[in-house]
């Protein structure tokens, strides 16, 4: 999926993973950050977890994202929700910033874990920046049961991408991580975050001439995101948000 298919079929979305409103919110109230705290948060989308907790709990931070469209939505959403002065956003891209070491109270990367080559490498790309006694926060895919080969095929992935729910906490557990919490998406979260994007290609396909060159890709995009999330990633694809901590 580059980044182009991500801009048209999200950009009715305003938060980029399949996590709904309700669960962010309730994720802000596990983590409870306090007023003050900084928050990074690379690959950050269209920034509204960062503008969200910024609101409720007095939080500031930094969004980083390598898509100035995402950004343009993120600085937009904070003014919107008035905490310019709070958080800012930088165009970079996430699996190269270098963010300040120790400098913040929260890190993390909601389902865009390849920025560092799966999920340990992302993990060793947040640790410099957490505090002592900073959370962590991963957004990551899960296999609610082994994946065929079709479905790993339809999907572009390896078999190790991912794993299962106990073989993510393996590979936490590997990496000197604790997992405390974990919030997970389901059915119909996932449901309404792929049939939103069908619909703004959809639409995007109807508002552009058959000859624009982006028009036969999205196409194809679409046919096959479909076909995907309703014939294999309905079974077998989970996704949860995992609340971490270095191990002692």
């Amino acid at each position: 999926m580059s980044l182009r298919h991500h801009e048209i079929s999200e950009s009715r979305h305003r938060i980029l993973n399949p996590i709904t409103e309700d669960k962010l919110m309730l994720l802000g109230a596990i983590c409870n950050p306090q007023a003050g705290q900084r928050h990074l948060d690379l690959a950050c989308g269209k920034g509204e977890m960062l503008t969200r907790w910024a609101q409720a709990y007095g939080t500031g931070g930094v969004g980083v994202d390598i898509s100035e469209v995402f950004l343009t939505a993120a600085r937009e959403r904070a003014a919107e929700l008035g905490v310019c002065e709070r958080v800012s956003f930088v165009r970079a891209d996430a699996g190269t910033y270098q963010a300040d070491a120790g400098g913040y109270d929260l890190v993390s990367c909601l389902g865009a874990t390849w920025i560092g080559g799966g999920l340990a490498g992302t993990i060793e790309l947040l640790r410099p920046a957490l505090r002592p006694g900073g959370l962590m926060l991963i957004g990551e895919p899960y296999w609610t049961e082994p994946a065929p080969e079709a479905a790993l095929e339809a999907n572009g992935m390896e078999p190790d991408d991912y794993t299962s729910l106990v073989g993510t906490l393996d590979r936490f557990e590997a990496a000197g991580m604790e997992l405390l919490e974990m919030v997970l998406a389901d059915g119909d979260s996932w449901d309404r975050y792929a049939a939103e994007q069908w619909f703004a290609v959809a639409d995007w396909l109807r508002d552009h001439p058959a000859d624009h060159p982006d028009a036969a890709d999205m196409r194809d995009f679409l046919d096959h995101a479909r076909r995907t999330h309703l014939e294999w990633n309905r079974r077998y694809l989970g996704w949860g948000v995992f609340v971490l901590r270095p191990r002692s």
